[in-house]
């Protein structure tokens, strides 16, 4: 691919999001969902979020990555619902990732 390809594709795409933010603020009062649609909008974006973080902390490529990361996953999503800042979050899920690691837990 030539490098006019990929600035144009990077224009392309930069302009599409743009239309896409500014559409939200100006359809906002124009477009009137139930509660229920909304409620289902909001969780079906929780669902797809969880569902990106996990494929990432799950698989690299097509292969499984092992038990240390999902291990620290785990413990900085249970660190984050007691509400701990994130710098911990952070660090927790990081040292439990890595001592598994050191022990030799793939």
């Amino acid at each position: 691919m030539s490098t006019a390809g990929v600035f144009i594709g990077a224009a392309v795409l930069a302009v599409g999001t743009y239309l896409i933010r500014i559409a939200g603020p100006i359809l906002v009062n124009k477009v009137e969902m139930s509660p229920r649609t909304s409620a289902l909008l909001d969780r079906a974006a929780i669902v797809l979020l969880v569902g990106v973080a996990m494929t990432g902390a799950l698989f690299a490529g097509h292969e499984f990555v092992g038990w240390a990361r999902p291990a620290g996953v785990a413990v900085g999503i249970i660190a984050a619902l007691c509400r701990a800042p994130l710098v911990l979050v952070i660090i927790l899920a990081a040292a439990v990732a890595a001592g598994l690691r050191i022990v030799g837990v793939a």
